[in-house]
């Protein structure tokens, strides 16, 4: 009799083993640990070694946290703000300091985007409507050339074309 029995003498079952390394169970504390290190700026290769699977397994199971990878900071930070604004809400002074000091930092951040934009932008055009255009030696002849003409001085008639072009 070569078959095993448990406690209460029902027969035990074994079913076959699989072989290779069980497939990956996706789970909440690894996917906050993704968006944690999203927010950090780290790479893919970075975050599943530090996570402690493979990129195609966490490109696989993950991939919507992935999408959010420019605006993860952002919503860390909103998520951030929420919490202590719930904190402040329910009597606790320091959150109220520490969501003040959040609130001064995005407004000093978004002075500097202004600033930076306005840098960058090409000047008003307006500007070069006033001053005249510098024109180039060919359309510098031709306007001198027109200009004799219209003048009616010494060589008017004379330059005046008379023909048909063909």
């Amino acid at each position: 009799m070569d078959q095993d029995f448990d406690l209460f003498g029902n027969p035990l079952v074994t079913a076959p083993k699989k072989a290779g390394r069980p497939k990956h169970q996706k789970s909440a504390e690894i996917e906050n640990k993704i968006k944690m290190l999203l927010t950090f700026g780290w790479s893919n290769e970075r975050i599943a070694r530090a996570v402690g699977i493979s990129q195609p397994t966490m490109r696989r199971n993950y991939f919507q946290v992935l999408k959010l990878r420019e605006f993860q900071r952002d919503m860390m930070t909103a998520a951030k703000a929420m919490k202590l604004w719930e904190l402040g809400m329910s009597g606790n002074v320091g959150a109220f300091k520490e969501f003040e000091k959040l609130l001064d930092r995005n407004d000093m951040m978004k002075l500097d985007a202004d600033l930076r934009a306005m840098q960058t932008e090409p000047p008003a055009d307006d500007s070069d409507d006033d001053a005249p255009r510098k024109l180039g030696k060919k359309e510098q002849a031709q306007a001198d050339a027109e200009r004799a003409m219209s003048d009616g001085g010494d060589w008017g008639a004379d330059l005046a074309f008379r023909g048909a072009v063909n």
